[in-house]
């Protein structure tokens, strides 16, 4: 039976797609449908070469498969005819769901069920899988969410010092993001170390548009920088991260803002892009490092927050921590970031290779710290989409 799996990542306003052979890893269709819902929306694929098209005003998640289906799959018909099933990412599972779930209509209950941790995306999530199931109505669907990995952190770590009853009543806690791209490199890592995963212990950095830091213990995340939302943490591209929560009553009740304002603020302009007030994009800041005051301000604070993190979460590990890792966009490119976060944590005796850390940059992995380093630090290319086939095949049967 075949092992080729279509990944669907469904966004607010956009929907990642790929087809990955579960087995091997190799990826024979990758493409992104953006802008949906908008006047400008379009789709992007790579397929025996790099193709995009328009999809018409005001698309949305059901034409964005339908086009998949219809021509980009239709085009091609002996791999349309080799999909077995179809994995989803979906975000937020809650405390329902510790690990992937075929989907049947109680795990459809439980993604909406979820839906008010995650407004943005648990409902897309919803309309992709609805759609998929309409376009393919042969395959089996397995939900694979980013929380289920942070399933095991301990009490201590997930809950809020918040009046208990709100965790019992309201399911009020910690949840964690970027679980499947944690999972991935927590397995990858132990690998290359030549250890088994149950005996791993990493902190890796998962920085991108959306960032976390996780600290894994055994193989398992013990904690995790992302709280009940993506919101909590890391500075973001867009995103706060932590701040004082009296903020927000300042905010609203001396400077009048309104509670849709400051989600907005909180959510879309702040990060990056509000410390700079141009750009949330990395590359302007990396560029700009030491010569514009909005740049060097910006990734000052950035790299200042993410090394606290890193340095706090080695309290988690009790005596042994086998490496840092950096993943995501900026993880896996940025030298210049990761070189101002790892001079900040002399104490824990990391020393960074210059040269090995601007190699280990546009697809290129590697140890990037010095041989006389106490701690290796390393950068992988993480693969959410691999993790989500797997699973999917193995659920599905394949």
């Amino acid at each position: 039976m075949s092992k080729l799996v279509l990944v669907l990542n469904c966004g607010s306003s956009s929907l990642k797609f790929a087809i990955v052979d579960a087995q091997t890893g190799d990826k024979h269709l990758t493409g992104i449908a953006e802008c949906l819902q908008l006047p400008e929306a379009r789709i992007k694929w790579k397929l025996n070469g790099k193709h995009d098209a328009k999809l018409g005003a005001g698309a949305a998640h059901k034409e964005a498969l339908s086009f998949i289906v219809n021509t980009i799959l239709a085009s091609n018909p002996e791999l349309a005819g080799g999909l077995g099933a179809i994995g989803h990412r979906v975000v937020h599972g809650g405390e329902q769901f510790t690990a992937s779930a075929l989907i049947c209509e109680n795990v459809l209950k439980g993604i909406q069920d979820a839906s008010i941790f995650a407004p943005l995306h648990n409902p897309a999530h919803l309309i992709g899988i609805g759609a998929a199931k309409n376009a393919f109505p042969g395959l089996k669907n397995v939900a694979v969410f980013d929380t289920a990995f942070h399933q095991t952190m301990p009490e201590e770590a997930y809950l809020y010092a918040l009046p208990y009853k709100l965790y019992k009543e309201n399911g009020i806690r910690r949840y964690g993001m970027h679980g499947t791209s944690h999972l991935f490199i927590a397995r990858k890592t132990a690998s290359l170390l030549g250890k088994s995963v149950e005996e791993l212990n990493i902190i890796n950095c998962h920085l991108g548009n959306g960032a976390s830091i996780c600290a894994i213990k055994n193989g398992q995340s013990v904690d995790t920088s992302m709280g009940m939302t993506p919101l909590e943490g890391l500075v973001m591209g867009t995103r706060s991260g932590d701040l004082d929560p009296a903020i927000i009553f300042h905010l609203h009740e001396t400077l009048g803002y309104s509670i849709e304002q400051i989600n907005n603020m909180l959510t879309k302009e702040s990060g990056l892009a509000g410390l700079t007030e141009v750009t949330s994009d990395c590359r302007f800041i990396e560029d700009n490092y030491g010569q514009k005051k909005e740049a060097t301000r910006a990734m000052n604070i950035f790299c200042h927050r993410l090394a606290k993190y890193v340095a706090g979460y080695t309290a988690c590990l009790d005596s042994r921590l086998d490496a840092i890792v950096f993943t995501g966009g900026i993880g896996e490119n940025s030298g210049p970031i990761r070189a101002l976060v790892l001079n900040r944590l002399g104490l824990l005796g990391v020393e960074v290779d210059q040269e090995r850390n601007l190699r280990a940059r546009f697809g290129n992995e590697g140890v990037i710290t010095a041989v006389s380093s106490r701690i290796p630090v390393m950068v992988i290319s993480t693969n959410e989409e691999l993790i989500i086939a797997q699973d999917t095949a193995r659920l599905a049967e394949l």
